[in-house]
């Protein structure tokens, strides 16, 4: 069963439309008892880094997530701010993140642009995975997803860098370290390609 956190931040209906119309038993988790025996997990998140943790730090959940994620090594895919939250701090607040990867968020710097690009990066854009298979399956060439963000997840391992995207300059927007996966783009709203890598990431 794969849970999808209602910390009050996300598209929450979306993926569980998606999932229902695939198939693949999933529910939305709003108590730290619904989402216990959560088999995968999906962390959805918009706006601030700090309202994110904030709300997610009063939801109840917390403890529980770090358990299942931490601890119990239970796959998790976050998405947009909730990908960002993983991360160990970012340049938007002051408030530490859930440091499930070793990495920061950091804004884009305009002053290295070499070309007039307007922020927030919003919009679709094309995602280049780093390897084949696994989260990106059937979604190696061609694949477009939508964007919405002002600031960009920076892993400091290059090994973690599952995929990445070019906006007057390449950024990760895709992550992996073991069991932890997350994206910055929102696949709930891009078609086709989301619902396949919402279908891989419940086949991983």
């Amino acid at each position: 069963m794969i849970a999808i956190v209602n910390y009050g931040l996300g598209n929450i209906q979306a993926f569980a439309n998606i999932y229902k119309r695939l198939n693949i038993p999933a529910h939305i988790a709003s108590s730290a008892d619904e989402l216990a025996d959560a088999e995968k997990i999906i962390l959805p998140g918009v706006g601030a880094f700090d309202w994110a943790m904030t709300r997610l730090n009063e939801s109840g959940m917390r403890e529980v997530l770090d358990d299942l994620v931490v601890d119990q090594g239970r796959p998790v895919l976050g998405i947009c701010v909730g990908m960002q939250i993983m991360a160990r701090r970012s340049d938007e607040g002051v408030l530490e993140g859930l440091g499930w990867i070793d990495a920061e968020v950091r804004k884009f710097d305009e002053a290295t642009f070499t070309h007039k690009t307007p922020l927030p990066h919003m919009g679709w854009n094309d995602v280049s995975p780093r390897r084949n298979g696994g989260l990106f399956r059937d979604l190696e060439s061609d694949a477009r997803f939508y964007f919405l963000h002002s600031y960009y997840f920076s892993p400091r391992r290059e090994e973690d860098v599952l995929a990445i995207t070019d906006y007057n300059g390449p950024f990760t927007s895709g992550a992996r370290a073991g069991h932890v996966f997350g994206v910055q783009f929102h696949p709930e709203k891009s078609h086709q390609w989301g619902i396949q890598l919402l279908k891989n990431f419940s086949d991983l």
